[in-house]
């Protein structure tokens, strides 16, 4: 076979006639690269006593584009992506009691005994999450637990 760059050039209009055909209007460009490397894959797997290449190529390059068309649509439609308005409308969920509780409370703990409380709370991670985001080892975050929940409890129970 010629050169790639001969053999591109000479089923250029095939690829392109293929991508009318499918009705590709979006990204054309992206699919004519899709093509190109069906025509190179087609050229690597072509078997000449098996028939006639042109048949085989345009064939292989339309399968192509097939698949990473129907890929392409199947991303677009699972693919959520709101406009900006979107991302502007939306406002902090409001504060619930057991955060304000807290917050309320939390004054009276440790730093560590707030990072294992925040954690917890918010980030609903793990004592092992915990200890591995901090560093440290997991006797020393269930301390810190142990003594936030000691602390909750009395003043909880002194309201």
């Amino acid at each position: 076979m010629e050169s790639f760059e001969q053999l591109a050039e000479q089923y250029q209009p095939m690829m392109h006639k293929i991508i009318n055909t499918l009705h590709i209007y979006k990204n054309k460009e992206e699919f004519f690269q899709h093509a190109l490397i069906a025509l190179w894959d087609a050229s690597r797997r072509f078997d000449p006593e098996k028939g006639n290449f042109t048949s085989y190529a345009y064939s292989y390059i339309k399968g192509r584009l097939l698949t990473e068309l129907k890929r392409s649509i199947h991303e677009e439609e699972t693919t959520v992506c709101p406009t900006e308005e979107f991302w502007e409308l939306i406002e902090e969920p409001p504060k619930s009691e057991l955060d304000w509780d807290l917050l309320e409370h939390m004054q009276s703990l440790t730093a560590n005994q707030r990072k294992w409380l925040n954690y917890t709370v918010h980030f609903d991670l793990s004592i092992r999450e915990i200890a591995a985001q901090e560093n440290v080892s997991v006797s020393a975050v269930k301390n810190w637990r142990a003594g936030a929940r000691e602390k909750l409890k009395g003043e909880m129970s002194a309201k």
